[in-house]
């Protein structure tokens, strides 16, 4: 059962492993699955040691539908995030280390970089602490969304989200390359020079052409 999704899902983990955006097995990726489904990562498995069997098939109550692992212990907070925003369909959470940074130094990364605007869609907020494995961290992810692919959970790392796997991962990776210039910019002790939003509104326009 969902075969190709699960293939999607260990790719895209891969993926965050290859661009540093995690280590070992922290983090989670997921998708929903149909109406009440949804497919998780497993808990503390390393991703290379992973294999597309691995990945869990889980209900909207966390129980297991398929698999013989345990799912992600953050399953609650994903569920909860898939069901208040009904616009996504691909979830990433990762421990980014520049994007963490970020959320120590701001509430909020602005529409500063093209490469944040066409990815994420809008200024990334910065959520509150919540424990891990809590249903907390998708409650205040989702207060603190925003209009944007993506919100950073202070203390601990980022979720990134989209209509698509493809979607969510360029927003995963894509904040990561802007939160860098944003750290290393205020570093030097620099403002950060915001864009018009008149320029805003037409990079995203662009954006929309990006592509094959």
């Amino acid at each position: 059962m969902f075969e190709k999704e699960k293939r999607e899902i260990l790719d895209a983990a891969l993926e965050i492993k290859k661009c540093n955006l995690i280590s070992l097995s922290g983090g989670n990726v997921s998708m929903r699955a149909g109406e009440n489904l949804f497919l998780v990562t497993p808990s503390g498995m390393i991703y290379e040691e992973m294999t597309a069997d691995d990945v869990v098939v889980i209900d909207r109550d966390c129980r297991v539908v398929e698999g013989t692992r345990k799912p992600s212990s953050d399953s609650p907070a994903l569920v909860y995030m898939f069901e208040h925003m009904p616009h996504i369909n691909a979830l990433i959470h990762t421990h980014q280390p520049y994007a963490t940074a970020a959320g120590f130094a701001s509430d909020q990364i602005p529409e500063f970089l093209v490469t944040l605007i066409d990815a994420n869609g809008a200024a990334v907020n910065v959520a509150p602490f919540t424990p891990s494995s809590d249903i907390g961290m998708g409650i205040m992810a989702v207060k603190y969304a925003g209009e944007a692919r993506a919100v950073i959970l202070k203390h601990h790392g980022i979720m990134a989200y989209g209509s698509d796997m493809k979607e969510a991962l360029y927003s995963a990776i894509y904040l990561e390359e802007a939160a860098k210039t944003f750290v290393l910019a205020k570093s030097m002790g620099a403002e950060i020079p915001l864009l018009d939003p008149e320029d805003i509104a037409k990079e995203k326009r662009g954006w929309l052409d990006y592509g094959q």
